[in-house]
């Protein structure tokens, strides 16, 4: 995450002062130092700091204790708080209320425009049943067109281009009118990078937002850019209005604090957040979760919506019924493991868990990554009978896998050896009460207790 060295120096500090029975103004001054430094280090804004602290401060000196909360507790809270309005407090989120809606694209070269502006489309498409509609008006830089025009094939949505012959403010023109032929309730224009500063460029842009009377004008960022985003985004929104950034590269480890002063200092929210570079890695800009993510305490709420993004209840109910009846295959495994892998890196994932963001083990995405797909490279290399029933596999069986796969016949036994560990393991969850948490079924009382002792009643004399 971007901001991962500021997060590891905010928990070590506040984790000092959690566990006080008292604050006093000398340990409370001790504290800030170390904030101010934190954020400073993390290449947020001098401004921004210097009042971040001045609140901080006169909040924790001026508030009494909570019955519920240690002084070292309200300070954390407090810091949260304050994180939270540096970050915009509310949650953002695009005008998709006209027809059709235009979204323009702006930034500097390299920010990430072409891809986020996919990734949205993608998002629009997908969660709004938007019918959006990619417009390639970067004529300047080489294959610019031919990225928006492979995205495009690859999330199945229309791309208007004319090539980079014409004019910018032309090809807006005409993609504007081909949208309303065509029914597009969401256009996407993708603009050429360029520097605030330079005002040929800037009056192409000023030219297309006259023309396409955007909804939304979006500014992306990228966050390893430093304490110069708030000035890139100061002299976009002077010539533009804003309505808000996107803020790519996230997953990258960064300082990434020159983003936490955008929305302080120029107003302009943050809407998006890109958090890899796959088109589905994009989310919307939650302040208070983010708060939470660079305080250390993790985003369960991110997590489960991600859970319920990625898992196909009927697919999942239908492995579950499977494991019940004690039939669990191979395919079974690799596509528990392919759900998995559809949230992300498993590091980013235990860094949304509470407490794992500073206290994680050193995890190698890469190598993970490398391990799943070997995984699959074997299985795939098995006939479907051999997958459904592993206990086939013969010393000659495991050698034409191995051959097939280009693996050794080690790899092949380790993946067995894995198998066999996650069939008992799922075995043990398959008999697990519900009601309980206790291995044993759930109880049911329609259904007749085995152990209750049948009593024969006498016939009556007549």
């Amino acid at each position: 995450m971007a901001f991962e060295s500021l997060s590891s120096r905010l928990s070590t500090t506040l984790k000092k002062v959690s566990g006080q029975g008292r604050l006093t103004e000398a340990n409370m001054e001790e504290m800030l130092s170390e904030i101010r430094l934190a954020l400073l280090e993390a290449d947020v804004n001098f401004q921004v700091v210097k009042e971040f602290i001045a609140n901080t401060k006169e909040l924790a000196l001026g508030q009494d204790v909570l019955g519920s909360l240690k002084p070292g507790q309200l300070v954390v809270k407090i810091v949260n708080d304050e994180l939270v309005k540096l970050l915009g407090t509310e949650v953002s989120t695009l005008s998709l209320n006209n027809n059709p809606n235009v979204i323009m694209m702006v930034g500097l070269q390299g920010s990430g425009k072409t891809t986020s502006t996919g990734k949205i489309a993608n998002m629009l498409a997908s969660k709004e049943a938007k019918r959006p509609l990619l417009v390639a008006a970067d004529i300047y830089r080489p294959a610019a067109v031919d990225q928006l025009k492979v995205l495009g094939e690859q999330l199945n949505i229309p791309v208007f281009e004319k090539g980079t012959e014409y004019p910018a403010q032309q090809i807006v023109s005409e993609a504007m009118a081909f949208a309303k032929q065509y029914n597009h309730d969401v256009v996407m224009i993708d603009t050429a990078g360029r520097l605030h500063i330079d005002e040929t460029l800037m009056n192409e842009l000023r030219d297309i937002k006259e023309i396409a009377k955007p909804t939304d004008i979006l500014l992306v960022v990228d966050a390893l850019t430093g304490q110069d985003i708030v000035t890139v985004a100061d002299g976009f929104n002077k010539a533009l209005s804003l309505t808000g950034a996107v803020l790519t590269k996230l997953d990258g480890d960064s300082r990434g604090g020159g983003a936490l002063s955008i929305r302080h200092i120029t107003g302009v929210p943050i809407k998006f957040i890109g958090t890899g570079e796959k088109l589905d890695q994009l989310e919307l800009f939650y302040p208070d979760r983010m708060a939470t993510r660079i305080l250390g305490m993790g985003d369960v709420v991110s997590l489960v919506e991600k859970v319920q993004d990625v898992y196909d209840e009927k697919d999942t109910m239908a492995t579950f019924r499977r494991m019940q009846q004690g039939i669990f295959g191979l395919d079974d495994m690799l596509a528990q493991m392919q759900q998995v892998r559809k949230l992300g890196s498993l590091s980013g994932i235990l860094k949304m868990m509470p407490g794992m963001a500073n206290n994680m083990p050193q995890i190698d995405d890469e190598e993970s990554d490398r391990k799943i797909k070997m995984t699959e490279s074997i299985i795939y290399s098995m006939t479907p009978q051999e997958r459904r029933t592993p206990d086939i596999l013969t010393t000659s069986r495991k050698e034409r896998i191995a051959k097939g796969c280009g693996k050794n016949i080690a790899d092949v036994n380790r993946l067995i050896k894995q198998f066999e560990e996650s069939k008992k393991m799922m075995k043990g969850l398959a008999n697990m009460n519900p009601n309980t948490g206790m291995p044993g079924k759930s109880y049911n009382p329609n259904r007749p207790d085995p152990n209750r002792k049948k009593v024969r009643h006498k016939k009556k004399k007549k």
